[in-house]
Formats: C-alpha cells, sequence, structure tokens
C-alpha cells in the first residue's frame, strides 16, 4: 500500500464531501470532479495535430468497441497501407528524379549553367535523401557481452511476441522506453530511459520489453524506413517552400508563386497521416496485448498507470538537479548523484492511489496520449483491460534481476550523475 505524505482533509468547496489533500499534488473531488483538471491545456498547434488528436479518438473507441464485443486485434493489410507505400515510393521516386537530373546536367554542362544547376539539384536531392539512422553518441550502449542477462531477457520477451532480439541496447535519462533501426542492415535498438525503468518492478519491466519489442512483430509501417523518410521529405519540402511572414513585394510574389505547390505538399502530407494513422493506432494496441502476454494483463495495466504519472518522476529529477546547482543543502556531498534512482523510487511509491484516479480522469478528458500518433491512453488501457485476462508467459527471476542491476549498475551511475550536474535535457 502506498504511503501518503502530509495528508489532510477538507469539504469539497462545489459539494461539501470530504476530500483529502497531499500538499504535493492537486486537492480534487472524486465525487463530483471538482478542480481535477485545474491546468487546461492549450490548443495543440496546427491543423493537423488537431486532426491527428480527432482521429486518434476516434480509432481507439472503434478499437476499443472491437475487443469489448470478443474481436482479436491482428495486424492488417489493407487498401490504406498499400495506398501510402504507394505514395511514399512516388515521393522517392521524386527525389530520386532530382538525383539523376543533377548527374545530368553535371555531365552536359551547358555552358557552365548546367553544372550550377546540377548541383543546386544534386543538395535538394541529398537533404531529401532516406536517411538510416546511426547509433545515438550521447547514451551508453550496451553489447550482448556487455550485459548477457539484459539481453537474454530480451530474447525470452521476442520470443514470445514472435520476433527476435535486439543488437543494441541504448540507456538514456529519458523517462520513455523505444524501439528503432539503424544502419543500411536494419540491425535492432532498444532505448531503455531509466526514469521510466526505476520506477517499474521486474514483472511490469518484462510487460515494457514486450510491448515494444511487439512493435517489431506487428507491422508498424509508419516508421519504417518507406513511409517514415516519405515523411520526412514532405516535411522538408514544406519548410522549403514556407510562406515568408511579413513579406516584402518579391517575397509576396514568391508567396504566390509557390501557393499551389504548398498545398500539394499540405495535401499529402495529410492524406498520407491519415492513410497511415489508423495502422499505427492499431499497432499500438497490438503492442500493448503482446505486453500483456509476455508480462500478465496486470503488468502491462500497471506500466500505463505509472505512464500517467511520469512527469512527477521528471519533476522529482528536476529538483534534484536544480538544487545541486544552488548547492545542495549547502553540504559539501561530492556525490550528490548517490542513490539518485533509489530516491526516486521511493517518490513514486509515495504518490496516493487519488493522483493515479486524477489522472486517469484527466486522460479520460482530454485524450491524453504520449504523442499526436498515439491512442489516448485511458482507451489503451480499457481496451486491454476488456479482453481475458493473461497470466505472464515470462516470469521476473531474483537471479537474473540481479544479474540486470549489476550489468545496469554502471549506466545508473553515469546517468544519474549527468541527471544531478546537468538536467534532463543532457
Amino acid at each position: 500500500m502506498r504511503t501518503t505524505v502530509g495528508d489532510t482533509t477538507q469539504p469539497c468547496p462545489q459539494c461539501g464531501t470530504e476530500v483529502h489533500a497531499d500538499g504535493r499534488f492537486t486537492t480534487w473531488c472524486a465525487a463530483c470532479d471538482w478542480n481535477v483538471d485545474p491546468e487546461q491545456p492549450e490548443e495543440e498547434p496546427g491543423r493537423l495535430e488537431r486532426r491527428r488528436r480527432r482521429l486518434a479518438r476516434r480509432h481507439g473507441e472503434r478499437l476499443l468497441a472491437e475487443v469489448a464485443a470478443g474481436g482479436v486485434l491482428r495486424p492488417r493489410r489493407d487498401a490504406a497501407g498499400v495506398a501510402a507505400y504507394l505514395i511514399s515510393l512516388a515521393v522517392h521516386g521524386v527525389t530520386a528524379t532530382l538525383a539523376v537530373g543533377a548527374v545530368w546536367f553535371v555531365v552536359t554542362g551547358w555552358g557552365g549553367a548546367g553544372v550550377v544547376l546540377g548541383c543546386f539539384l544534386g543538395l535538394l536531392a541529398w537533404t531529401l535523401r532516406p536517411r538510416f539512422p546511426g547509433l545515438p553518441d550521447d547514451k551508453p550502449l550496451l553489447r550482448r557481452t556487455d550485459a548477457p542477462d539484459l539481453f537474454a531477457l530480451i530474447d525470452e520477451v521476442a520470443a514470445v511476441v514472435g520476433t527476435r532480439g535486439v543488437d543494441t541496447v541504448a540507456v538514456s535519462t529519458e523517462a520513455n522506453a523505444s524501439v528503432t533501426t539503424y544502419g543500411i542492415r536494419g540491425r535492432r535498438l532498444l532505448t531503455l530511459g531509466l526514469p521510466l525503468w526505476e520506477i517499474l518492478t521486474p514483472q511490469q519491466r518484462i510487460a515494457l520489453l514486450g510491448h515494444e519489442l511487439g512493435h517489431y512483430s506487428n507491422g508498424d509501417t509508419r516508421h519504417g524506413l518507406v513511409i517514415g523518410n516519405a515523411l520526412r521529405s514532405l516535411t522538408t519540402w514544406r519548410y522549403y517552400i514556407a510562406p515568408a511572414s511579413n513579406p516584402n513585394l518579391v517575397e509576396a510574389f514568391i508567396n504566390l508563386v509557390y501557393a499551389l505547390p504548398r498545398s500539394l505538399i499540405q495535401g499529402l502530407l495529410m492524406v498520407l497521416d491519415r492513410l497511415t494513422l489508423r495502422a499505427t493506432q492499431r499497432a499500438e494496441y497490438l503492442a500493448d496485448s503482446l505486453a500483456a502476454r509476455a508480462g500478465s494483463t496486470e503488468a502491462a495495466a500497471a506500466v500505463m498507470n505509472r505512464l500517467l504519472v511520469v512527469s512527477s518522476a521528471v519533476s522529482m529529477l528536476q529538483r534534484e538537479a536544480n538544487a545541486q546547482q544552488v548547492g545542495r543543502h549547502g553540504t559539501t556531498d561530492q556525490e550528490p548523484w548517490h542513490g539518485l534512482w533509489e530516491r526516486l523510487g521511493a517518490h513514486m511509491e509515495s504518490i496516493p492511489e487519488s493522483e493515479y484516479e486524477r489522472q486517469r480522469r484527466i486522460a479520460a478528458l482530454r485524450g491524453h496520449s504520449v504523442d499526436s500518433t498515439h491512442p489516448p491512453t485511458h482507451l489503451r488501457r480499457q481496451c486491454l483491460l476488456a479482453g481475458t485476462p493473461l497470466s505472464a508467459a515470462v516470469v521476473a527471476a531474483s537471479g537474473r534481476e540481479s544479474g540486470i542491476a549489476a550489468e545496469l549498475s554502471e549506466p545508473r551511475r553515469e546517468l544519474a550523475r549527468r541527471v544531478v550536474k546537468h538536467g534532463l535535457g543532457h
């Protein structure tokens, strides 16, 4: 049971119900929702972002209804996915045409003018080219030989969710976890954010790994090389021909000339976004179901609860960094980062259940999600709990957990030092 710090009671000013107040968190009333969301979010900028939010909620509600009716979520290859690939290939075709044209103009010369034009087209094509991300150079990296117990757990979870393990693990100060590929050969990278990893139980960590590795097995195409790079190319085009603000006469003319291609690019972005968003939403729900299969439904739901209050973990770590900047408690402590992750765990365990419930209600009100491409968290949790409860296919073992802790000990020290000295932005 969680402990509550500074717990007091007071009557609700709206309905008179007795409410419990913890000075660290917002005081609110569960009976009438008084003050449940005192900091209303600002409207998301841009039509595309607002539209994504609406579609995320709509798709989430449909998928929830599908599961509640006894349906089973599976990856789908539909007409929208095929259309998205065709549009993406056309976008890459334009880039390839620019590259070929650049070579042709440079070779033919055209009295020198062709060389200039060819160099310009070549530079443009280079900025629009598909990218193959490399390994991060600002995070501790672990290979199989560095962390055999961690990789053994990852491999076991990967087998349960129907995929293979990863080639590299990066450890970061982000309160998140993610998977991606790097290099031309498409090697796999798992990024574990310690602020999230450290506040989860061993079984919840297995569910988290199940979710992330599930993205490799469920056909999440939006972040793949073909569609992902097409979206990036279109975004780059949009940046190049964005209208000048407060234009002079020449800039106003250029804005007018670019109006048609700008509308075309924006339209392609919106179409490609709509074609892929539903598949991306389904991929998140599928990853949630794989998290439940690997770590149990209970553990997967608990991870979502932690995500609702992860901002409290971020705030606590930032306070530690701020305290160091002003001279931590006026002491001569040479290692203020020592025990940082233990203090974070204790802080998270002290969060009262009322704060979790408040965040769940805010999620329902706002349609909370990690970003505009993720389904609202409260719908993901409802969808997970609507299905048949699953027991864990991979069970945390104390011996392996102690081995993983030893393997992460050096990254834990390094990142704790970095957080306290520089904050979470480094």
